[in-house]
């Protein structure tokens, strides 16, 4: 009988494969933009349901022709700017170097960090401004609304947002006229654009390495006494050392991930939920009351869950022309 060989199941890029740190996505990288505008935009998980459009994508086999095609609703209340952070170069990186807060700062901030009692915006911006030749990085300062949405929460989640400009003076110039004020998805996006998706995954608990791995279940004599539920062996003699490689138990899910390249069918204004709004609402999220984002495919994450759409850092011959969408699915997700 010829050797039963496999190879290792499982990858393990995302390895140590442990819980995220905070549910809400934390992003470092930002894409470069000479455009002034924020580079994301925040927003909450509703659903998914399937809409009918016009094929557009060039050499498709359906290209010219009705297609159906799932999508998944985002919630995007309007999020205000409330600072400018200025980061400065160092021997270990950029580190930050001032924040400019906002005069006028939303109550529920309070809920989330200290709000200074005192605080001289314009001294504060004067000083940045004098200093700008030491800044190499222009940053936005944002906090949600959760109130508006159909999420049971009151805390803000706070964060930072990438600027996009020709130079820093140029970011700085737009930070500081939109500074205290709201910013909408339309004011980012445009209907037909590529948006990487970056969320926390549903998560799944304490796992076995059959689920977790995908590791094959042991067949014969070996599998009658445990189920076979197991791997067949977890080291050599030599190393005598369990290898990090080896699948393992362990936590699965309630990872964050980036889906890159998410085409965005249509920006709703909020006068137009009804449009997406099945009847009795969304299972396990309720109605949508707010502007909305229709995205081709699915996003990670469950409902209510955050999600901060950014700018595609590598949208190379993704083409951004807007889609026809003629139907919206709205029937009764309730028992789907």
């Amino acid at each position: 009988m010829a050797r039963h060989h496999q190879p290792r199941k499982g990858s393990v890029a995302f390895s140590p494969r442990k819980r995220a740190a905070r549910e809400s996505p934390h992003i470092t990288s930002w894409p470069e933009s000479e455009e002034p505008g924020l580079l994301g935009f925040p927003g909450y998980k509703v659903g998914m349901t399937h809409v009918t459009m016009l094929d557009n994508t060039k050499n498709s086999p359906t290209e010219g022709m009705e297609i159906s095609t799932p999508v998944t609703v985002v919630e995007t209340p309007p999020v205000i700017v409330f600072g400018i952070r200025a980061y400065q170069k160092t021997s270990r990186g950029i580190k930050a170097m001032t924040d400019v807060l906002a005069a006028d700062l939303d109550e529920d901030l309070k809920r989330k960090i200290s709000l200074p009692n005192e605080y001289d915006t314009e001294a504060q911006l004067a000083e940045l401004t004098e200093n700008l030749d030491k800044a190499v990085q222009i940053r936005a300062l944002v906090h949600t609304k959760p109130r508006l949405a159909s999420v049971p929460k009151k805390k803000p989640e706070i964060m930072e947002f990438g600027v996009g400009g020709s130079s820093v003076k140029d970011k700085l110039e737009y930070a500081v006229s939109v500074l205290g004020k709201e910013i909408n998805p339309a004011d980012v996006f445009a209907d037909g654009e590529h948006t990487d998706a970056v969320a926390v995954t549903k998560g799944k608990g304490f796992q076995g390495v059959i689920k977790r791995w995908g590791v094959r279940i042991q067949y014969g004599k070996a599998a009658r006494s445990s189920k076979g539920r197991h791997v067949g062996s977890i080291g050599p003699w030599s190393p005598e050392r369990v290898m990090w490689t080896v699948p393992m138990a362990g936590q699965m899910g309630y990872h964050q991930r980036t889906e890159y390249n998410k085409k965005i069918l249509k920006i709703g204004e909020a006068e137009q939920a009804d449009e997406v709004n099945p009847d009795g609402g969304f299972v396990k999220y309720g109605v949508v009351k707010n502007n909305y984002l229709l995205l081709k495919g699915s996003l990670p994450g469950p409902s209510k869950r955050l999600v901060i759409l950014r700018k595609a850092v590598r949208p190379h011959g993704k083409h951004d022309d807007a889609p026809q969408i003629s139907y919206i699915n709205t029937a009764s997700k309730q028992g789907a």
